[in-house]
């Protein structure tokens, strides 16, 4: 059975802030704020631009991740030439890559990256 005043004396903060302390805590969860505000702010969209022109890029599985190729002119169509000979994901994403730079493949180019 509680005693008479119990729970009042419990549930009493044993001191009130100062108005030093409250500013000090009101300053210090603003900083805090603002600076993951700024930090979302600055990390927020895509800073890297894409391929040049005539240029391949894409990020495909790898065999411990993301594997990037990259390749321009003679490079990119060995690139895209080559992958033309498979069906799987990763000769998907660079076709993907290769439509979208632009780059044709021609049936001797194709060829010529099975024999070569």
């Amino acid at each position: 059975m509680p005693l008479e005043g119990h729970f009042q004396r419990v549930n009493t903060p044993l001191r009130k802030l100062t108005p030093r302390e409250r500013n000090v805590l009101i300053g210090g969860t603003l900083v805090t704020l603002v600076a993951i505000l700024v930090l979302i702010l600055v990390t927020a969209g895509d800073s890297r631009p894409g391929p040049a022109a005539g240029c391949v890029s894409a990020v495909v599985a790898g065999r411990v991740g993301g594997e990037p190729v990259n390749g321009c002119g003679p490079k990119a169509k060995e690139i895209c030439a080559r992958s033309a000979n498979y069906d799987n994901p990763r000769a998907r994403t660079i076709g993907e890559a290769c439509n979208e730079a632009g780059i044709v493949v021609t049936p001797a180019e194709i060829a010529a990256a099975v024999q070569g």
